[in-house]
């Protein structure tokens, strides 16, 4: 609606993109839109894509059985709601296939997120990995070299080595 007042008063669309902070291409495409139809050829006409394809009632349904926790649905190794899991739920209780970004884009609309479960050795002993982070490790990773210690060289690649017929041979 912006653009539709600045066009009102005259202002050519190339201004309009630069007042705006749109691109040229959208300035003159509602400057054309305007000229024809005016302010409401400018209106909204809603979001762009395609159609939840689950109902109201549906939505709620999933948010409930997403209340419940991944264990009633099947889930019993943690209770963590991933993407890929809430789009077989989906595919299980409403027959309706969902992608694992659609799924994710799904909860986020209902106010939850995905989680990412954490992937932990079951028999982790953690004194071990201690005892070999303090022994083991230090002495495969070495001192490392101080930042103070680097030289420079001449290489093949220098031009001083180069044929004269190459070009950049006469670069020093």
């Amino acid at each position: 609606m912006q653009a539709a007042e600045l066009f009102e008063q005259e202002v050519r669309p190339p201004e309009v993109a630069r007042r705006l902070r749109v691109s040229l291409k959208s300035a003159y495409q509602w400057h054309q839109l305007w000229r024809d139809g005016g302010r409401e050829a400018l209106a909204s006409r809603g979001p762009s894509g395609s159609r939840c394809r689950l109902s109201p009632r549906c939505l709620e349904k999933l948010a409930g059985y997403l209340e419940q926790g991944p264990a009633a649905h099947g889930w019993v190794e943690d209770q963590v709601w991933t993407a890929a899991r809430v789009a077989t739920l989906i595919g299980r209780k409403f027959h309706v296939s969902y992608s694992v970004s659609g799924a994710t884009r799904l909860m986020h609309r209902l106010g939850f997120s995905p989680q990412v479960p954490a992937r932990r050795v079951a028999e982790r002993d953690e004194q071990a990995v201690t005892a070999w982070k303090e022994a083991t490790w230090a002495e495969v990773k070495g001192p490392g070299r101080s930042a103070g210690v680097t030289s420079a060289s001449r290489t093949m690649g220098s031009p001083a080595g180069r044929p004269e017929h190459v070009p950049g041979a006469d670069a020093e």
